[in-house]
């Protein structure tokens, strides 16, 4: 069945988890050494209230030692979490390497909070969590009807974006995601019924959800529903050989240049570009990002691997970081947690704050920016061979694997040359 928000007891609700916050602000500041109270381990369901939706995840919570280590489940993926703390009665911890945090009273088999953005104003949404509750929801199937591949656009403001759906039925759960142009939808799964869908996603950061229904055999009338304000409408037609433009054509050089110029400061401050004598003669791959972005989160997954694997054939990789904030300071620390939690041993460059205008105007050489992450492939010569706008992560399967491949025959034939 449809899993409804209780809008008018969640609304009476907010009020209390907005005041509990300040109180857990007063808690957690003191200097009280950290003591577990009362909370339990194993499977939790959270939900938190945004647009009058509820987007519902589950978490693990772990205990070794007397310290206390966190599970975020979003389908098939987990993500781990582990800054966690516990002092009396309340639990707070950070969304993995995100800038967003939960803070939180415990009463035995509840929590009740806040969810927060810190890193943005006024972005305080009501979060609660119930023990014991495996998967998403209670009692509710996937029928197939929904399963295969669908031609997507979406509307917003007069304008429109193409996206190719892919859902799949599993162990009774609706499965998928929505690929674009600028990266994918990641991990999606929800459920079916009669002839509508519904498909959640929350990975830390990103709240989803999606509400479509089926008018005939192949076409689908769609809403979106993501973060604290932004709505779509969508359509989709079945399709099994939709397609999205080649991700590797939509960025590219300016008329009249040949090369990519820059220089950024690196986490320490030094001016770094690729003239310096750590890039001569060098495969180069810079990786447009920032620590905020999901699906950049996905590729220097993919690349910190990659790079291990393949640093000593004459490769380098140069993260160019545009975070949510024009301090220095702030980004070094969002981009070493990083770093840390994601075990990343290649570079970075803070090369700007978190628009595609900013990072179009830090590298005017190009057309434009247009997607976190970006990955532009220079060889040893210095030219650029190959920009790829956007990631499809491994959530989206064969066209991952797909990328995976000829991403690596690139790779080799330019180590090679």
């Amino acid at each position: 069945m449809e899993i409804k928000s209780k809008t008018n007891s969640w609304n009476m609700q907010k009020i209390k988890y907005i005041s509990y916050f300040f109180l857990l602000i007063s808690v957690f500041s003191c200097k009280t050494e950290p003591i577990a109270h009362a909370l339990k381990t194993g499977i939790w369901r959270g939900e938190i209230l945004v647009q009058n939706n509820t987007i519902p995840f589950n978490f693990e919570i772990i205990e070794h030692i007397g310290k206390f280590k966190i599970n975020l489940i979003n389908g098939d993926e987990t993500l781990k979490i582990e800054e966690v703390k516990v002092i009396r009665d309340s639990i707070f911890f950070n969304m993995h390497i995100f800038d967003i945090s939960v803070k939180a009273k415990i009463n035995d088999t509840i929590l009740t909070g806040v969810y927060i953005k810190n890193y943005a104003e006024d972005y305080i949404l009501p979060f609660k969590a119930v023990y014991h509750k495996k998967g998403r929801f209670d009692n509710v199937s996937s029928n197939n009807t929904f399963d295969g591949t669908w031609e997507t656009t979406f509307f917003k403001d007069g304008k429109e974006t193409s996206a190719v759906g892919i859902f799949r039925s599993e162990n009774n759960t609706l499965k998928g995601t929505f690929l674009t142009t600028t990266g994918d939808y990641r991990y999606l799964d929800g459920y079916t019924k009669k002839d509508t869908m519904y498909l959640f996603g929350f990975d830390g950061n990103h709240l989803f959800k999606f509400k479509a229904v089926k008018e005939n055999d192949s076409i689908l009338k769609g809403e979106f529903w993501s973060g604290k304000s932004w709505y779509e409408t969508f359509t989709s037609v079945k399709n099994a050989n939709a397609k999205l433009p080649d991700a590797n054509v939509l960025t590219f050089l300016k008329e009249g240049y040949e090369k990519i110029e820059f220089s950024f400061p690196d986490l320490n401050g030094k001016q770094v570009s690729l003239k310096d004598k750590k890039f001569k003669n060098k495969v180069v791959i810079l990786q447009i990002s920032g620590t905020w972005c999901p699906n950049c989160m996905d590729e220097t997954k993919f690349l910190a691997a990659w790079y291990k694997k393949n640093k000593d054939k004459g490769v380098e990789i140069l993260g160019l970081a545009y975070e949510v904030k024009p301090d220095f300071e702030y980004a070094k620390k969002r981009i070493l947690n990083m770093k840390e939690k994601l075990n990343v041993t290649y570079d970075y460059v803070i090369a700007g704050t978190s628009t595609t205008e900013s990072a179009s105007e830090s590298l005017p050489m190009l057309n434009k920016v247009m997607s976190f992450p970006t990955a532009i492939i220079i060889d040893k010569k210095g030219k650029v061979r190959r920009i790829h706008t956007g990631f499809s992560g491994p959530a989206t399967g064969i066209h991952y694997e797909e990328f995976v491949e000829d991403f690596n025959n690139l790779m080799h034939e330019l180590i090679q040359e």
